[in-house]
């Protein structure tokens, strides 16, 4: 009986959650609470994604309606991985909260914050799991309004200007979103997702569609943070707490390149966005020069949470390279690149988090000395680092070897050679990480510097070990991208 009822359980369970922490009063329940909550969505999500990758889709009627007219939440192999990937992400990162978020977050507000984060987690679960395109512009307002405040929790007053800039632009965004929205109701008389993948196509270059299409593809590449659009994220990455950070940069850009895969693909068509309309052109131009632009933008910051920021402005730009690419190899990339970047990107801002945690700072002056004073933590970097420039062996490399196949199977050698232009924009950004840490002494009459404590080393450890692990054994991750981008592909 609960099994038929997984689908919206994924969602529910957090929501449900997110209050729970209110009553328990106290940090160290709240958290507890979370934790025992995110493993099971775990749980849920890969039974979920076994589901869907076995039996095919899965239609769950939200009160016994059927769609069109009622609610669905639908789940086919590509959001059925997506969630994995945030439930997975969540349940890692549990064991490194408590220790963070209590030096970071005053005790009265600790039990409020893991409710503002369930609420988060709930809105980023919900954009993934629903087959109503309203029902993402809810969600998506859910994990916003969420987002914004635990930016704003961070200790630096620059926390607060990040995150009203983030409202600033995060609004503008769902704002054209649910334009684009309006338009497609307005024209269609339907917001479920399947049917208007029936109905939009016949409906052809009409001009409420064209609207729907620039307003909905503009407000998903703000959300996305896709260059140039990505004047959000350095500044909210940096100044969040670090627990906030590492889950946002694990996620939130992950969920954003969901829903232009969801949009363009399932809703309007690959023949209607690459073949009628220019997205191909524009999408490749906009991703090559984030690439290049954040992978530069990185190479001259002082401060390693910056620096991590803008490593994933370009690191994004991958993700729209292979989107831009509209083949299976090109999408297969992309999707197995959200699932690797969550993994290194995560335990990169996690560790980032572990050196603040002992050291107050994060600048790459205070770095120095420290591969010797923090081998753990700093191990984490260099292989994370190593991880971001593609390195075989990593999961970074697998990424980067599929959007370079994907290039030259659609003839566009020039978009290879970017892809290896910014891995070695990023070796050289990753070698000053190093050369602090490693080749420059440690400031001398300092007080001795410890290890972070053991459960926020297991976080760490646990999303830099999968990086490696899905580095070598790529069964799992590529068979199931390759299956989803089939499935957006239309292919057989």
């Amino acid at each position: 009986m609960i099994a038929s009822h997984l689908p919206v359980l994924q969602v529910a369970l957090p929501l449900i959650a997110a209050p729970v922490c209110v009553l328990l009063r106290r940090g160290r329940w709240a958290w507890a609470f979370t934790t025992i909550v995110c493993w099971g969505m775990l749980a849920i999500a890969a039974l979920l994604l076994d589901q869907a990758m076995g039996a095919g889709p899965i239609s769950y009627r939200l009160g016994g309606w059927a769609p069109p007219i009622g609610i669905e939440y639908r789940l086919d192999g590509v959001n059925a991985f997506v969630l994995l990937i945030l439930a997975g992400t969540a349940a890692l990162m549990m064991p490194y909260a408590r220790q963070s978020v209590e030096q970071e977050i005053r005790p009265e507000r600790q039990h409020l914050f893991y409710c503002v984060f369930l609420l988060a987690l709930t809105g980023l679960l919900g954009i993934a799991a629903t087959g109503d395109a309203f029902n993402i512009y809810v969600f998506l307002e859910i994990s916003s309004l969420a987002s914004y405040v635990l930016i704003a929790l961070g200790r630096r007053r620059r926390a607060l200007t990040a995150s009203y800039q983030y409202l600033i632009i995060g609004t503008i965004g769902a704002s054209l979103i649910l334009i684009g929205i309006g338009f497609l109701y307005a024209k269609t008389g339907t917001l479920n997702i399947a049917d208007l993948a029936e109905r939009v196509p016949a409906l052809g270059e009409t001009p409420a569609i064209l609207a729907a299409f620039a307003f909905i593809t503009v407000g998903v590449l703000i959300k996305l943070a896709l260059f140039p659009f990505h004047l959000w994220l350095p500044n909210a990455y940096a100044y969040a707490p670090s627990f906030v950070s590492a889950f946002f940069a694990a996620t939130a850009t992950k969920v954003g390149a969901y829903m232009l895969l969801r949009f363009v693909f399932t809703v309007f068509g690959a023949p209607f966005a690459f073949g009628t309309l220019p997205l191909k052109e524009v999408l490749l131009s906009l991703s090559l020069i984030a690439v290049l632009a954040g992978s530069l933008a990185a190479l001259f910051q002082t401060d390693l949470k910056r620096l991590l920021a803008f490593s994933s402005v370009g690191q994004i730009g991958y993700l729209g390279v292979g989107i831009g690419l509209a083949s299976v190899t090109g999408v297969t990339g992309a999707l197995v690149h959200v699932f690797n970047h969550a993994l290194m990107k995560g335990g990169l801002f996690l560790a980032a988090g572990a050196i603040a945690y002992r050291l107050g700072a994060t600048d790459l002056s205070a770095l120095h000395g420290l591969g010797r004073r923090m081998p753990f933590t700093m191990a984490a970097v260099v292989i994370g680092g190593l991880g971001l420039v593609g390195v075989p062996i990593t999961s970074g490399f697998v990424s980067k070897w599929y959007l370079v196949q994907g290039a030259f199977e659609e003839g566009l050698w020039p978009v290879a050679l970017f892809v290896l232009v910014g891995s070695l924009i990023a070796l050289a950004y990753v070698g000053r990480v190093i050369e602090a840490a490693y080749f420059r002494a440690a400031p001398e009459g300092g007080e001795p510097v410890r290890e972070a404590p053991w459960a926020m080393q297991l976080s760490i450890w646990a999303m830099i070990a999968g990086s490696v692990y899905f580095g070598l054994h790529t069964d799992l991750t590529v068979g199931i991208a390759e299956r989803a981008a089939a499935v957006l592909l239309g292919a057989p």
